[in-house]
């Protein structure tokens, strides 16, 4: 074994980690003593049935919420023992977001959306909004940086989300979902800017119910009443998945 690669710290470890919604008879278990690491420069495509605990696992990995039970570390920082500004500023400079329904804010424009995180972080607005604007490029979106949400198609509100994710010098990207609102030839766009910040070392966790867009990842985990049944790299279909005959 190479004596450097066990100094390498994951990009996203989560260790025994449950999530309980409720109490009682009303509990809902939405993670069971789930085991997942992530290691940078590594694309993870995550499948499962609807209600598997995909988008709660998103949700823990990037500090949204918070575990019942067991841990969860970003770069080896312990999410459940970080004060709220430190969790803070983990979500503003190491972990970049794509949720499902965009969350973009309607009153700023779409290089003033993707700027904010890192105005927010102190960066001055000029150079801010010249990221953005690179980040845009990125996604195809050239030219249309002064648009604003209501003014843009839903596949372009999604594309203005993705570049969100990238600016800056995100460690994790967290998707869930990315491509849902576009056509085949942009989502292939998108996954391959995906797969290309991986190969730059950059880590990400992808949320995907498309067999197609698993195989940009280089493994796909399986999961199923909120834990991990199966995985495999990238090609080779999990078990679990082919006896399920796949997601719907």
């Amino acid at each position: 074994m190479n004596p450097e690669a066990s100094t390498v710290v994951p990009a996203l470890e989560m260790l025994d980690v449950s999530r309980i919604h409720g109490r009682g008879d009303a509990a809902v278990h939405a993670l069971r003593g789930l085991e997942l690491c992530v290691m940078p420069g590594e694309l993870v495509a995550v499948m499962g049935p609807s209600g598997s605990g995909k988008s709660t696992l998103l949700n823990l990995a990037g500090g949204l919420d918070q575990a019942t039970a067991g841990r969860v570390r970003v770069h080896g920082d312990e999410l459940g023992s970080l004060s709220a500004a430190e969790l803070a500023a983990v979500r503003r400079r190491r972990v970049g977001y794509v949720f499902q329904d965009y969350n973009l804010i309607p009153s700023l424009s779409a290089a003033e959306n993707v700027a904010l995180p890192l105005e927010l972080d102190g960066v001055r607005t000029r150079l801010a909004l010249a990221s953005a604007r690179g980040a845009l490029d990125e996604v195809g979106l050239d030219g249309l940086y002064d648009r604003f949400p209501d003014d843009l198609s839903g596949g372009q509100v999604q594309r203005v989300a993705i570049a969100r994710a990238l600016v800056g010098e995100r460690s994790l990207i967290l998707a869930d979902e990315p491509t849902g609102a576009l056509d085949s030839d942009t989502g292939e766009q998108v996954l391959a800017l995906l797969r290309a910040r991986c190969d730059r070392g950059a880590s990400a966790l992808l949320v995907t119910h498309e067999a197609r867009h698993a195989g940009w990842a280089d493994r796909v985990v399986f999961l199923r009443d909120g834990a991990v049944v199966d995985q495999a790299a990238s090609g080779v279909q999990p078990r679990a998945f082919a006896a399920s005959g796949g997601v719907r």
